[in-house]
């Protein structure tokens, strides 16, 4: 009674809502981190929204624009790793607070006026490395609070929270930066990401399940064998085996064909389908709620396999893996051989959800091989991730610009569908499905 006396009010709030809510603490964990993700995304679109506002009324070049924009990716790759170690150390529970606090924090104080180039280039490489936390983070808590049988669901269900980040914001925000100005729309996003810390410290309160579905080890007390936050990585011995690259790998191709196609949608419906993006109306919101709902059916798809089908879990991830990054391939070749809004909205879409139904796949098995060291591993895939991203635009880009009509875009999608297939095929060679680190707790 004397903690929630000193909890502050929006807290309690949200515990009295959570409580009538009927969830228990594993789904209200779930929801909670659902809407982590969620919430970043909607930050993510939002700055880019707000700025492009403010670089227009300070009259501000496309390569001043070009490196504002990308400033946060500097950040976020940089965190990752760090993001896994803080989250195995202290607690992914903690450092995803601390998260929301420091960039949230960092977006109220942002500087509206475009012409602040230099604090807003600090404060956007600070958002990027506090949202580089939160992935490894979400991570380490799903290895605590959800059975094996249970991760893949809980996965892309949070994951899946980016893409309905991403319709909301692209719905919502453009209007409201329209009617309120760039200030305003910050300021939104900001106290948006502290609603959802005061969630975040009501949820979850007790502690996870004894077993925290990581391995006990006889002879240790309860919170230490639930948590796993004691034991160092064995870093040597996972950047040795085939089954991390194998995570890694496919991380790198997931995120090498997301950021590909995100990145340049706008150019793609410009030059090869005749449409300004502006114009697209509801088109553009439709590949990221094809990703939203497909992330979430790929995790239901191998959580099936496990539960009623009787995989063993390594054939239930690759499987999933298997048949997104298959279909993605298929949806690649189909982007360039569109000729209209409504063909080139389909292979987008298409493309977009296949490589959301892989998720069910690859993104999940960091808590299969390496449950206590999940965050960690997360970390160093999505380093890759990011990696891939900042290659793979760049790369798309050279293409465009030394090939003559068509060709270029066929070999950045040629390109992109043959890292896919090739990902895949790694990842049925030599993912695994069985622990393998974190034998001792």
């Amino acid at each position: 009674m004397a903690y929630k006396e000193k909890a502050p009010l929006k807290t309690l709030v949200m515990r009295n809502i959570l409580r009538k809510s009927g969830l228990d603490a594993r789904h209200q964990i779930v929801f909670a981190c659902f809407l982590a993700t969620m919430v970043m995304y909607m930050e993510r679109v939002g700055f880019s929204i707000a700025f492009t506002e403010m670089a227009k009324t300070a009259g501000l070049d496309a390569a001043t624009t070009g490196t504002i924009l990308s400033s946060f990716y500097w950040g976020y790759g940089l965190s990752q790793i760090p993001g896994g170690w803080a989250a195995q150390r202290w607690g992914g529970r903690n450092t995803l607070a601390l998260s929301f606090a420091l960039w949230s924090t960092a977006v109220l104080v942002t500087p509206s006026s475009g012409k602040e180039i230099g604090m807003i280039l600090c404060v956007r490489v600070l958002v990027g490395v506090a949202q580089g936390l939160i992935i490894p983070s979400i991570h380490t808590v799903l290895a605590q609070w959800i059975m094996p049988q249970e991760r893949a669901r809980a996965v892309s269900l949070t994951t899946s929270g980016m893409y309905m980040g991403s319709a909301a914001a692209m719905a919502l925000l453009p209007s409201l930066a329209a009617r309120a100005g760039p200030r305003a729309l910050l300021r939104i996003v900001g106290l948006t990401g502290l609603s959802w810390l005061a969630l975040w410290l009501a949820v979850g309160r007790s502690p996870p399940p004894r077993s925290g579905y990581l391995p006990l080890a006889a002879g240790h007390s309860q919170r230490r064998s639930a948590s796993g936050m004691r034991q160092k990585p064995p870093w040597l011995r996972m950047l040795r085996h085939p089954a991390v690259w194998a995570i890694i790998v496919n991380n790198f191709t997931f995120h090498f064909a997301f950021y590909v196609v995100m990145n340049w949608m706008p150019t793609y419906f410009d030059q090869v389908l005749k449409v300004n993006l502006k114009d697209a109306g509801s088109s553009k919101m439709v590949p990221y709620l094809a990703m939203f709902a497909c992330s979430n059916l790929g995790g239901w798809a191998g959580d099936h396999l496990i539960t009623q089908r009787a995989y063993p879990v390594e054939a239930a991830r690759k499987t999933v893996n298997t048949v997104g990054f298959v279909g993605t391939s298929l949806a690649l070749l189909a982007m360039p051989a569109a000729r209209t809004l409504r063909g080139g909205t389909m292979a987008t879409t298409a493309t977009l959800a296949a490589a959301a139904f892989a998720r069910g796949g690859f993104s999940v098995n960091h808590m299969d091989i390496a449950p206590a060291h999940a965050g960690v591993l997360m970390g160093l895939s999505n380093s890759a991730g990011t990696l891939s991203g900042v290659i793979g635009v760049a790369v798309t880009g050279v293409m465009l610009k030394h090939s003559d009509g068509m060709a270029g875009w066929w070999a950045a999608f040629l390109l992109c569908a043959a890292q896919c297939l090739a990902g895949s095929v790694f990842f049925l060679f030599f993912a695994k499905g069985e622990r393998l680190f974190g034998e001792q707790i």
